[in-house]
Parts: C-alpha cells; sequence; structure tokens
C-alpha cells in the first residue's frame, strides 16, 4: 500500500472498573519512513530513567504490528507498578493493538509501513491495591488503547463537533476546582 497516513493523534478514556484500573491513553500513529519514524527510533533508543520505553509485546519475544512503543506517564518508581505496567498493561495494549488491525483501522497492507507511540496513563494507587483484578484491569487498558487508535485513525472527534460542542464540554478537573474540590 503506497498511501501514507502521515501523523494521526488520538486518546480515549475507559473508566468504571476497580479504583486504581482507568486508562487513557494518548497515541501518535504514523510512518516510519518520515519524522515520525526518527522519532520513534529515538525514543526507543534514548531512554530516560523513570520513564523507560517498551515495545508492546504479547510475551518476551512476540512483538506486534504495527511496531508500538509504550511510554508511562508517570515516573515508575516501584517494582509492583513496573510488573504491573510492563506485564497486564504492556499485554493489554499489544492485544489492544491487533484488535484495531483486525477492526480495520489500521489497515493489514500497512503494518510494516506504519508505527505507534502510545502514552500509558496507570494510577500509581495500583500498588495499593491488594486484590488487584488483572483481568479487569486487562480489559480496560485493551479496550482503551483500540478506542484511542480508532479515533486517531478516523480524526474523532470532528472539528465540526468540537465547534458545536465546544460551551457544552467542561474539563471535570476544572469544575471541581470551581466547587472548591480541588
Amino acid at each position: 500500500m503506497s498511501t501514507k497516513i502521515g501523523i494521526r493523534v488520538g486518546e480515549a478514556l475507559v473508566a468504571g472498573g476497580p479504583p486504581g484500573t482507568a486508562a487513557e491513553p494518548e497515541v501518535v500513529i504514523g510512518d516510519l519512513d518520515g519524522p515520525f519514524g526518527s522519532a520513534f527510533a529515538n525514543l526507543l533508543g534514548n531512554q530516560v530513567v523513570g520513564h523507560t520505553r517498551v515495545l508492546a509485546l504479547l510475551n518476551t519475544d512476540v512483538m506486534v504490528r504495527p511496531a508500538t512503543l509504550c511510554v508511562s506517564k508517570v515516573t515508575v518508581k516501584d517494582s509492583r507498578y513496573t510488573n504491573i505496567l510492563m506485564g497486564t498493561v504492556q499485554y493489554a495494549t499489544a492485544m489492544g493493538v491487533l484488535d484495531a488491525v483486525r477492526n480495520g483501522d489500521i489497515p493489514l497492507a500497512k503494518v510494516n509501513d506504519v508505527g505507534i507511540i502510545i502514552s500509558l496513563w496507570l494510577n500509581p494507587s495500583i500498588v495499593d491495591v491488594e486484590k488487584l483484578d488483572h483481568k479487569v484491569l486487562f480489559d480496560i487498558h485493551r479496550e482503551a488503547t483500540t478506542r484511542a487508535i480508532h479515533k486517531a485513525m478516523t480524526n474523532e472527534p470532528s472539528i465540526e463537533w468540537l465547534l458545536k460542542n465546544q460551551e457544552k464540554i467542561v474539563h471535570k478537573y476544572f469544575e471541581r476546582a470551581l466547587e472548591g474540590k480541588l
């Protein structure tokens, strides 16, 4: 497939599970043979303490396609957090990427030509959850990854929707601040 996708950006929020399990990935998807590919390679090769970048894997030695780089939004300091992030969440991310390919959001013919950089949110409070339900955590992060990729590839929300709803949407943390709850 010779059609370039350029660079696409998307995000999604999936919540509603037990405390600490919400997912809010932000994705950048782009052609590997241009500026996006350079950024992808630089991120992978230029590791930063506390924000290690890893490829999305189904298991050790099984990378998904499109090549997907997972970057934590939270500074990683705790070994339990690391194991959850680089275990359950990394696996969920990999599965969500494959779901996006299966759903047609990323054309099968493009999987070797594009890459994904995904910023992952895993609530730091997750380390305090005694009986963490890894299946629920997995399902939430898988769904959020698939949704974020879909939104990126379909340019959602559209500018028309944003302009129509601009005054109706209030950021929840701004609203809480106005109510004196922050």
